[in-house]
C-alpha cells in the first residue's frame, strides 16, 4: 500500500459520506469504533459532518485508489461556528437521539459520550478562542498512517487559515490518546497546561491587532 499513489484535495459535497465512514473507523482514539455504537452515524453527525456542510472551504480529504481515507477538517471563528450549530444543526439531531440521561439501554461509554456532546456541545473558553479562534480536526486510516499525509493535511489548512486571516488555530485531545498527542507536538503545535479533561494543543498563525 505505501506504492499506492494516494493525494489530498479538496472537500467536495459528494465526500460526505466518505467524513461518516471515516469518523466511525477512528472515533475510538483513533481506532475502528464500529463496535461500539448502536447508530454508526452518530459519531459523524457530531464530530465530522457539521465542518463539511458548513464550512466546506476548510476541508480537505485525503484520497488513494480505494478511496478516501483520511480528512482534515477547520473552522475559521470557533465561536460563530458554535453558535452556528447551535441554531442549525443540533435541534434536528436532538430530536432524533435521547439524551444519555434518558438512555435504559446497554451502551459503550464513548456512545453515551457522544451524546452527552450532542445534547450538551462543548463551549470552548472565550479566552482560548480570543488567542485562538480557529479550531481542527484530523483523522486517518490505517493505511494512509505514517506516509506523510497527516502533516501534508495539517500545513493545507493551517496555509488556508493564515490566508482568510485567522490568528491562530487550536484543538482538544483525549487524555488517552498519546499518539495524537506526539503527532501534534511533531507538526509543531504546542500544548498549554491545563488542569484536567482533555489536552489542548495551540498554533499561533498571525499577529493579533490589539482592540481599542
Amino acid at each position: 500500500m505505501a506504492d499506492d499513489p494516494a493525494k489530498i484535495r479538496p472537500y467536495r459535497s459528494a465526500d460526505l459520506e466518505d467524513l461518516y465512514r471515516i469518523c466511525l473507523h477512528t472515533a475510538d482514539n483513533g481506532q475502528d469504533a464500529s463496535a461500539l455504537f448502536s447508530d454508526p452515524m452518530l459519531p459523524g453527525h457530531v464530530f465530522a459532518a457539521p465542518y463539511g456542510i458548513f464550512e466546506p472551504s476548510l476541508a480537505w480529504v485525503a484520497e488513494d485508489s480505494a478511496g478516501a481515507a483520511g480528512y482534515v477538517l477547520g473552522a475559521l471563528d470557533t465561536g460563530v461556528f458554535e453558535e452556528r450549530l447551535e441554531h442549525d444543526w443540533w435541534p434536528e439531531l436532538r430530536a432524533r437521539y435521547p439524551d444519555p440521561g434518558h438512555v435504559t439501554a446497554a451502551v459503550s461509554e464513548l456512545e453515551r459520550f457522544t451524546l452527552q456532546a450532542l445534547h450538551q456541545p462543548f463551549t470552548t473558553d472565550p479566552g482560548l478562542v480570543n488567542r485562538y479562534p480557529s479550531h481542527l480536526h484530523i483523522d486517518l486510516l490505517p493505511r494512509l498512517q505514517g506516509r506523510g499525509f497527516g502533516r501534508r493535511l495539517i500545513e493545507t489548512l493551517l496555509a488556508a487559515l493564515r490566508a482568510s486571516g485567522s490568528a491562530g488555530v487550536h484543538l482538544h485531545v483525549g487524555r488517552g490518546n498519546q499518539r495524537a498527542a506526539e503527532f501534534y507536538r511533531h507538526v509543531g503545535l504546542t500544548e498549554l497546561p491545563t488542569a484536567g479533561g482533555a489536552r489542548v494543543f495551540v498554533m499561533k498563525l498571525a499577529e493579533q491587532t490589539p482592540q481599542e
